[in-house]
């Protein structure tokens, strides 16, 4: 029941905020994308950079891991390292990043407890930490757009399987616009454009047109 008088002009705090989560970047890597099948292996690279970006806007702090990068998987896509150039890479053997002392640590050390996660494969390298940091408390925002399956079919059992247990799935550029929330945060403003012209396809090209035809300051 809805108490009329307890009603306010106020967010959920369910929503992302800049202050309340860490985006998690799992396996981002050649091998990881040969064998992605789910979808166009450029729009993933594409969405994961616009994640990235978006991340990187709202200074929300990013944790970015690589599965035997040196043995089979290759490194880190150099779009997604080239935003987050000080920020070190967690390599591990381990499938399950969550079973990775140092990731864990890192996603601790943030002090967070709502994971914005991507990765390659959806049904192994995005399930098994979410899945796990679920069952410890966490809150779990897949990026579905940002990650991709072997199989149209992998990518949205594994969606699926997330969802029962209590993930969110989202898009990047649901997570860009909910970081903003409001087109008078004029601190943001600038970069969110900028990240929405560069990365959001047609929408941006929206976003050039109504600023060449209304103004620089035309929202949204």
């Amino acid at each position: 029941m809805v108490d009329i008088n307890e009603v306010t002009a106020a967010p959920s705090p369910d929503l992302l905020t800049p202050d309340n989560c860490v985006v998690l970047f799992v396996d981002h890597q050649p091998q990881m994308f040969f064998g992605t099948g789910s979808g166009d292996r450029t729009a993933i690279i594409n969405s994961t950079v616009g994640l990235a970006k978006a991340a990187k806007a709202f200074d929300v702090p990013a944790v970015l891991s690589t599965v035997a990068a040196e043995s089979f998987s290759g490194p880190i896509m150099p779009q997604l390292a080239a935003v987050f150039p000080d920020n070190k890479i967690i390599d591990r053997t381990t499938m399950n990043a969550w079973e990775d002392p140092a990731f864990v640590e890192a996603v601790k050390a943030t002090g967070r407890k709502k994971l914005v996660l991507a990765g390659l494969w959806t049904e192994v390298c995005v399930v098994l930490p979410a899945l796990s940091a679920l069952s410890q408390g966490y809150e779990v925002y897949v990026v579905t757009d940002a990650s991709g399956g072997v199989s149209p079919q992998a990518h949205e059992h594994a969606i699926q399987r997330m969802v029962q247990v209590g993930a969110v799935p989202v898009t990047w550029v649901q997570v860009l616009l909910e970081l903003q929330r409001d087109w008078a945060r004029a601190e943001t403003y600038g970069a969110v454009m900028e990240v929405v012209k560069e990365h959001a396809g047609v929408y941006g090209l929206g976003v050039v047109y109504a600023q060449a035809v209304i103004g620089a300051h035309a929202a949204g």
